[in-house]
């Protein structure tokens, strides 16, 4: 049987035997009482790779998110959110439930963008008072679009006139910089705090990390624990991501020059609307003429190509680096078979 071709994420990464070797050797303690090596070594290099300077380990980019929302909130202030933010549509409306943190939002437009000027005029100073805008790079329901540095920089300043700080839910961040073709550090000069997750395109088992200064971090390690994100000898856990930090940055070119050719492979497909030029970084979403998307998905699943449909009308693949480049051409044969098999139907 042909292996499955696994596009659904770049969350289904499994660890390798190099990253495996140094889980099992990893020297650990108990990261909640502050001696766990392994983490510690992580959260300085985590926080050295973004320009911040501290950071704080947790379990997943939810959590990261949550926590830096709820340190730059009290109950009842107001974060402002893209309209098709990760933050407001898949974290379980966390800050609010938790934390009375309304989520306010602006648009994004059909490439992840938002106006500067529409940051500006919902920012508010009295009740609510707005206290930190969040900004997605890249931005998952629009495409994995790449934000770049001068729009990063206009909405900080924004933010920052208005007394609020900015954060940044960088989940993909890396793959944003390599999009750009600058460094992670320049694109979030401009950010007070920096979420990221090592679980997605840099291939980790599990992980994200907070980032800011010293005192913010300082200030959600308590909160960590009130969350349940104390993972005692997590040194296990932490060494799989600081491998990951250290040798699947530079290669993350490779799952986006993979899209690339995905897309522009699908796009040749009747029945499949895909523009390529959309493709920034390691996001291939599809749509359709004259195909039923759900029984395309279906009919691609049983030749061995899995995808998802995170948003209405449109289905998703992401490049990873499980699936290398003659994977890619596998997926472009069974899509095309698949979208040939319904159009006889």
């Amino acid at each position: 049987m042909t292996a499955v071709i696994d596009l659904r994420s770049d969350t289904v990464t499994r660890p390798g035997p190099a990253m495996r070797e140094a889980m099992a050797t990893a020297v650990v303690g108990d990261d909640v009482i502050g001696d766990d090596p392994t983490v510690k070594a992580l959260e300085e290099a985590a926080a050295a790779a973004v320009g911040k300077e501290s950071a704080l380990f947790v379990p997943s980019g939810t959590m990261a998110n949550l926590l830096a929302l709820l340190t730059h909130c009290g109950r009842g202030d107001e974060a402002i959110v893209g309209s098709e933010s990760h933050i407001l549509h898949h974290e379980g409306v966390g800050a609010p439930a938790l934390g009375g943190v309304s989520l306010r939002s602006v648009p994004n437009d059909e490439r992840g963008h938002i106006e500067t000027a529409e940051v500006t005029a919902a920012i508010r100073g009295g009740s609510p008072r707005t206290t930190v805008v969040c900004l997605e790079n890249t931005q998952n329901r629009r495409g994995g679009a790449a934000i770049p540095v001068s729009e990063m920089r206009q909405i900080a300043e924004a933010a920052h006139a208005a007394g609020a700080s900015l954060h940044v839910d960088g989940a993909r961040i890396f793959n944003a910089a390599a999009a750009l073709e600058t460094d992670a550090k320049t694109l979030l000069a401009d950010a007070d705090t920096v979420s990221f997750c090592f679980s997605k395109g840099l291939g980790a088992p599990v992980g994200s990390v907070l980032t800011g200064s010293s005192d913010f971090i300082e200030r959600a390690r308590p909160t960590r624990r009130q969350l349940g994100g104390g993972m005692r000898q997590s040194g296990i856990l932490a060494a799989a991501a600081l491998y990951a930090l250290e040798h699947h940055v530079e290669r993350l070119s490779e799952d986006q020059a993979n899209a690339k050719r995905l897309a522009e492979g699908l796009a040749s497909i009747p029945g499949l609307v895909v523009d390529p030029d959309t493709v920034d970084t390691n996001m291939v979403f599809v749509r359709f003429d004259g195909i039923d998307g759900i029984a395309f998905t279906a009919a691609l699943a049983e030749r061995g190509v899995l995808a998802s449909a995170p948003v209405p009308g449109s289905l998703r693949m992401v490049t990873h680096l499980d699936v290398n480049a003659a994977g890619i051409e596998e997926a472009i044969v069974q899509s095309a078979s698949a979208a040939e098999s319904l159009a006889n139907a």
